[in-house]
């Protein structure tokens, strides 16, 4: 039979050291579901689920009991338990005996072992009761380790425990059949339970252990506890159609089943760096991750719902070759999932359940492990019962053959369903009428009674006693006659069926067995049965009269006796009258009176003792009535038994030539089966050489193709012999060129050459290819990066946490001693609360983050599988042998230039390591210089002194901070780095001091930002163009001056320095330009995909860029939604993609505060807080429903950030930051009423705020009061994409996405003038103190001054 295997899982409880550490649990179980969440919402279903409540019986009772009944059956069993170091493997398998536990917390092993001795002797107590043969049981055991790929054997008493490393004698073999068996293992008979105990208990104390930073015992080697179970006992034999002849009995026959049954416990799957292991350890650890990386390719490879995985490597590993029969082999297997419950082991917890969850895909081919011999009798004997089955089906004519061969029922059968319909309707009727006749039969008897009753009245005065005798006696010939009625009609029928046997004609021995044979057998079991059923009916009656006639005898004796007791006792009486008169007349009172009275009483006495024999008298003439009777009975019973001794006799002929018939038809059978099995191994042998041609017919035509293919491919097809004609083929997939052709060369072998056409739509298929498996393996490292990075983040997040909840509970502590000891002190209570409440905030806001963290791994991981194999899959099916050898060749290509850089990489890294070795040992030896100078200088000063000192002794000696790495270096490209990646994870942290204060210089910025950056051609570079003559009517508020070109795709986003010009494209690319030359400055290339913002910190002098769900700092650092990335992973793809990286949010706009000490950025439907001193994320605004589409920031009176955000939830809201804002920070207020469409743009000025939306309409908000003033529905005839104020002036400027430029007044909000300012869409608008800016989708940045009339007072 076919089963899946059985995941389970099994959440063990919180640890109190994680409890301490302040772990929270990532892990529930769904209630009445067997299902694992992990996180939030993402869910894995197995075959059951066990939660951190649960007990050991329950997961034995529910998982492995069946398991164990299953063994007795001869089914195989195995249990693994798997998952990460310190998950409680060994303690849910029971193999932990190093210290004393309680009979509850045993394993499912010990378990195991007492149910297994239980069921043996249950099923021999049965057998006894039974009467039947007591099954004999024989219980071996065996104990694997396998360490370091080695296996050895736990109960080898001769065993150096030294010899370890040594390699092992024992070996893994395949049967026949294909199960796995191991040589040169011990193995130990067993006979109690006790006895399994201790050899269990040995192996485990035997097994390899070591302390790790995860598990102070951790199991260092997978162990196998293997139990062998051989049972005989007797086989359970199919009712057979024909049964045994009469007075014979079943001869018993044996079957021997085995069952063996591995107790898996798997070594725990870890990680080097957070177990702490080093040399042994490490080498045990990279040996049991290795096998369970081989044990998880064959679970996938079972469990493959594509079946595209042909092999199964079994023989990567000795683990998985060991259990090749447990995975997907004959085995019932069942696989507990231990899991830690506390967020500091998601990751692990996650691959835990991934792994069981691909398990359950396997299925396992589960067969009964019966000897040959018992198992081809089974066979055999079910075989002929079925057959005979048949055959009785055809003789009675219930299956026919039809002309066309088809099977099918006759009309016999049909009509025999029919009678026995009609039968079962007689039966009833027959009993309704049975039911009839015994209520007459009480009504007669009743009657027949009565009368007796009144003839006896009448000659005496009757007694109870006696009518109910009587009342019997009738009762009981009323049934013998209607019994003998019932004999005799069927005593007719059996006649006339025994004058119709003896009137057949014997069977003749030289009669060939023809179409009549079949018949003839029907006839012989129809009269044989017949003749059973008859003999039965005759015997039950002869022994009911034999039993009544014994019944009579008895009364008769008990009567007869009854009388003479009566009569003597009246003779007793008379004579005892007689002498006690004779007496009287002797005595001297004797007086007549006294006489009479005593002759009276004897009298009296002696009428009653007549009346008693008057009535027995005639019951007497009753039951000789009855004896009369009862000598006829005789005679109808000795004729019964006549005609049953001649049935009998009957009987036995019949069978004698039933038997005589069937040893002829058995001989016939024989002689017919031994030619059809000799057809059918002819046939067989057809067969197999039939498939062996088509075989190698098949290989010839691979064989017949792939040289067809390469000799198509090939550049000089051997079917033209033309020397002067010539194709090549570039590695680069271009399509072939060719020689000229001589006019001499004849055409037919020009013909036989691909058209160039053909080339060239080859080569563009197979660089399309090549193409789309390079996006994919970037995509795929990209999120493998993310993944990385996130695993990093929880670790430190995690770690930091741990710090935190330590100090916490110091300073708790601290509380409680302060309480007690000074009650009154409450300044410092208040410190201490003050302290512990920014802790809770710092480790609540941690948390958030693990959270935010796990539930992008999750929705990472959900779409891995299939972007790893999906695509690249399809792709690779579908290359020709042409095009596989191109990709080869690229693939070749790229792992050389792989392999190059990162050999440079090592050599660079390897020259820094020396100059930082050779730097600190010029520091160390500048540091002794300089602390002999100070000795020098001491010796008039003791302060001096003392500081050396302190310094000598390592107290107060440091070196001096220096300013975050990002900020030193000049230049795009020239910031190098030597520290990890910094994400958000660092909050909390100590911030590195300052970068040094620099002065601030255009000049120094125009020098940073054009060094060592790659400029290309003069005629490559974009221009700033004067725009001649007016190209607007005098009326227009703004006149357009010059006109920026240089991008190829649509300009998205700009900004503007008195005289640096920045924009950002569709093009992937931000230039710069010189405001005052008219030229390019530099473009800044290698963003992921389109630059949708770009912002110019005037403090820092830096420039950052937006692109998917990246902010460039251009240099080598990156800022993502939720890291920062140090070296651009961008910059090498030249391919474009549209989807961002997954598991991070498109930012949609940044906004710098004034200061320039913070950095916003719109992610999602959040906005992100980055401190620019440290590069560190601090906290996060929350609060909208949708993506947060614009944001603008100013100052408060009180010098705090002011963030006014807008989203596609149509809503505005406001946020205030304050100096120590730290984790989520909800709105201060929700402007109402919200837009009908999403917030395109925002402008802050002063106390007055405009919104612009896609519902055309701009609102004028008052944030002092905090209410809406002016509102115009329609402002534009499309979107409202952009606002800005026009410099130096109290209008606002607004564009759409039609091109129309309006000013308006800000102070009464009604309309100053419009112009069209592009014949596109305007996507951005900026301004500095001269001019206005517009970016396009028309490829250019306008620059507008205003009009005169504009020029007002200020």
């Amino acid at each position: 039979m076919c089963c899946l295997s059985s995941p389970a899982g099994r959440i063990r409880p919180q640890l109190s050291k994680e409890k301490i550490e302040g772990c929270h649990i990532c892990t529930s179980v769904t209630p009445g579901e067997p299902q694992v969440l992990l996180g939030k919402d993402k869910a894995f279903t197995y075959d059951f689920v066990f939660d951190l409540d649960t007990w050991q019986e329950r997961i034995y009772t529910t998982c492995v009991s069946k398991l164990i009944e299953g063994c007795f059956e001869g089914y195989n069993a195995t249990v693994l338990a798997y998952g990460q170091t310190g998950a409680g493997k060994t303690y849910t398998m029971g193999t932990g005996f190093d210290t004393h536990i309680s009979e509850e917390e045993h394993g499912i092993i010990p378990r195991a072992i007492s149910h297994l001795f239980s069921g043996i002797e249950q099923r021999k107590r049965e057998a006894q009761e039974r009467g039947t043969a007591v099954p004999e049981f024989k219980v071996s055991a065996q104990f694997l380790e396998l360490y370091n790929e080695e296996i050895l054997d736990l109960f080898d008493s001769a065993r150096d425990p030294d010899s370890r490393h040594r390699k092992s004698n024992i070996k893994i073999h395949e049967d026949a059949s294909g199960s796995i068996y191991t040589t040169g293992v011990t193995s130990r008979l067993i006979s109690s339970q006790d006895e399994l105990i201790q050899c269990l208990k040995q192996g485990a104390l035997s097994r390899t252990t070591a302390s790790t930073q995860m598990n102070v015992q951790s199991s260092r080697s997978h162990a196998i506890f293997t139990i062998h179970l051989c049972q005989m006992r007797v086989s359970a034999q199919p009712d057979l159609v024909t049964g045994l002849p009469e007075g014979s009995q079943a001869t018993s026959e044996y079957e021997t089943l085995t069952a063996k049954f591995h107790f898996v416990d798997l070594a725990g799957s870890e990680r080097l760096k957070r177990t702490g292991a080093t040399g042994e350890r490490a080498k045990e650890g990279i040996s049991i991750n290795c096998g369970l990386l081989a044990l998880g390719n064959v679970i996938s490879a079972l469990g493959d719902q594509s079946k595209k995985a042909v092999h199964v490597p079994y023989r990567d590993s000795k683990l998985t070759r060991l259990l090749q029969d447990s995975l997907g082999g004959n085995s019932q297997t069942i696989m507990i999932a231990c899991i830690s419950p506390s967020d500091r082991d998601f990751m692990e917890t996650l691959n835990t359940l991934k792994y069981a969850n691909r398990a359950r895909n396997i299925k396992n081919k589960v067969v009964v492990n019966q000897d040959k011999t018992s198992q081809q009798i089974s066979a055999l004997r079910a075989e002929i019962a079925r057959l005979q089955m048949e055959l009785m089906e055809y003789k009675a004519g219930k299956r026919v053959i039809g002309e066309d061969g088809a099977e099918g029922y006759s009309d016999l059968f049909q009509e025999n369903t029919m009678l026995q319909k009609e039968n079962a309707t007689l039966r009833m009727r027959v009993k309704a009428m049975q039911e009839a006749i015994d209520a007459i039969n009480s009504r007669v008897t009743h009657l027949m009674s009565q009368e007796a009753n009144m003839i006896l009245a009448k000659a005496g005065d009757g007694n109870e006693a006696i009518s109910a005798l009587i009342q019997n006696y009738i009762r009981e010939i009323e049934e013998l006659r209607t019994k003998l009625l019932e004999s005799e009609a069927m005593n007719e029928s059996l006649r006339r069926s025994l004058s119709r046997v003896s009137s057949r004609p014997p069977y003749s021995l030289g009669l060939s067995p023809g179409p009549s044979l079949g018949a003839l057998m029907v006839n012989f079991q129809a009269d044989l049965a017949d003749l059973t059923c008859e003999i039965e009916i005759k015997q039950k009656l002869i022994d009911e009269l034999e039993n009544s006639q014994r019944r009579l005898q008895t009364l008769k004796h008990q009567y007869e006796e009854k009388l003479i007791l009566l009569q003597n006792k009246i003779r007793d009486t008379q004579l005892e009258r007689d002498r006690v008169l004779q007496n009287l007349s002797t005595m001297e009172c004797y007086t007549e009176e006294k006489a009479n009275k005593i002759k009276a009483d004897y009298e009296k006495r002696l009428k009653e003792m007549n009346r008693d024999l008057q009535k027995l008298q005639a019951a007497q003439k009753e039951h000789a009535r009855l004896l009369k009777n009862q000598s006829r009975y005789e005679r109808e019973l000795k004729k019964l038994q006549a005609e049953v001794a001649e049935m009998k006799k009957a009987k036995v002929a019949l069978m004698k030539q039933m038997r005589e018939e069937q040893q002829r038809r058995r001989l016939l059978e024989t002689k017919r089966n031994r030619e059809i099995a000799q057809l059918k191994k002819e046939q067989r042998r057809q067969e197999f050489q039939i498939r062996a041609l088509e075989s190698q017919k098949r290989q010839q035509e691979i064989v017949l193709r792939r040289k067809t293919q390469e000799v198509r491919a090939s550049p000089l097809s051997p079917m033209c012999k033309c020397p002067s004609v010539l194709s090549t083929s570039g590695r680069d997939g271009r399509a072939p060129t060719r020689r000229k052709t001589p006019d001499h060369v004849p055409s037919h072998c020009r013909k036989k050459f691909p058209k160039k056409g053909m080339s060239q739509t080859f080569s563009k298929a197979a660089r399309l290819k090549w193409q789309s498996l390079e996006r994919r393996i970037f995509d795929v490292v990209m999120q493998r990066m993310t993944i990385v990075n996130l695993e990093a983040d929880m670790e430190r997040l995690i770690k930091k946490r741990e710090e935190l909840a330590l100090l916490q509970e110091a300073l708790l502590g601290k509380r409680r001693k302060l309480q007690a000891e000074s009650p009154e002190e409450q300044k410092g209570l208040q410190e201490l609360n003050e302290e512990i409440e920014v802790l809770t905030a710092n480790i609540d806001y941690i948390n958030d983050s693990i959270a935010d963290c796990q539930a992008t791994i999750m929705q990472l991981e959900e779409t891995k599988e299939e972007l790893d194999s999906t695509d690249t899959s399809v792709v690779i099916s579908s290359c020709s042998l042409a095009e596989a050898r191109l990709l080869l060749d690229n693939f070749l290509k790229a792992s050389i230039d792989k392999g190059l850089q990162v050999a440079q990489k090592e050599a660079q890294i390897r020259l820094l390591e020396g100059r930082l070795r050779q730097t600190d040992v010029t520091g160390s030896s500048q540091n002794h210089v300089i602390l002999d100078a100070l000795r020098e200088k001491a010796e008039s000063h003791p302060e001096l002194q003392a500081l050396i000192h302190n310094v000598q002794q390592g107290e107060c000696w440091a070196l001096p901070s220096w300013g975050p790495p990002w900020v030193l270096g000049t230049g795009w490209q020239g910031i190098s780095f030597s520290t990890p990646w910094l994400r958000t994870s660092d909050v909390g942290f100590t911030p590195p001091s300052s970068p040094p204060t620099r002065p601030r210089n255009d000049r120094n910025v125009f020098s940073r930002l054009t060094s060592n950056q790659s400029q290309g051609s003069a005629l490559d570079k974009g221009l700033i163009n004067p725009v001649g003559g007016a190209r607007s009517a005098r009326t227009a508020p703004l006149q357009c001056i010059s006109v920026a070109e240089g991008h190829s795709k649509p300009v998205l986003c700009v900004d503007a320095t008195d005289e640096l010009l920045f924009s950002g494209s569709k093009d992937r690319s931000c230039k710069m330009w010189n405001l005052v030359t008219g030229q390019e400055i530099a473009s800044l290339k290698g963003h992921p995909n389109n630059v949708v913002s770009i912002k110019y910190c005037s403090h820092s002098g830096l420039v950052f860029t937006v692109s998917t769900s990246y902010i460039k700092v251009p240099g080598a650092l990156r800022i993502s939604s939720g890291q920062v990335i140090s070296g651009d992973a961008c910059a090498g793809t030249t391919t474009r993609t549209i989807a961002s990286v997954q598991g991070e949010h498109q930012i949609n706009q940044i906004a710098l505060n004034p200061a320039g000490t913070m950095l916003y950025s719109a992610a999602g439907n959040c906005v992100r807080i980055w401190e620019l001193n440290r590069l560190q994320p601090i906290g996060k605004l929350t609060g909208h429903s949708g993506p947060v589409m614009c944001l603008t920031v100013n100052q408060t009176a009180s010098n705090h950030d002011l963030v006014i955000t807008g989203s596609k939830d149509h809503y505005v809201k406001m946020f205030e930051i304050t100096d120590s804002v730290v984790g989520n920070v909800g709105p201060t207020h929700n402007f109402e009423p919200p837009h009908y469409d999403g917030i395109e743009c925002l402008a802050i000025q002063g106390d007055v705020l405009f919104s612009g939306s896609r519902d055309n309409g701009i609102k004028k908000w008052d944030l002092e009061q905090q209410e809406l003033l002016q509102q115009i529905p329609n402002a534009h005839k499309d979107w409202v994409c952009a606002l800005a104020f026009v410099p130096g002036r109290p209008m606002l400027l607004s564009a759409c996405r039609g091109g129309m430029v309006k000013v308006w007044n800000v102070e009464n909000f009604t309309p100053v003038g419009e112009i069209k300012g592009h014949d596109s869409p305007i996507n951005a608008i900026c301004t500095n103190s001269k001019h206005i800016f517009t970016a396009s989708s028309d490829l250019t940045v306008k620059l507008w001054s205003r009009r005169r009339f504009l020029n007002g007072p200020t």
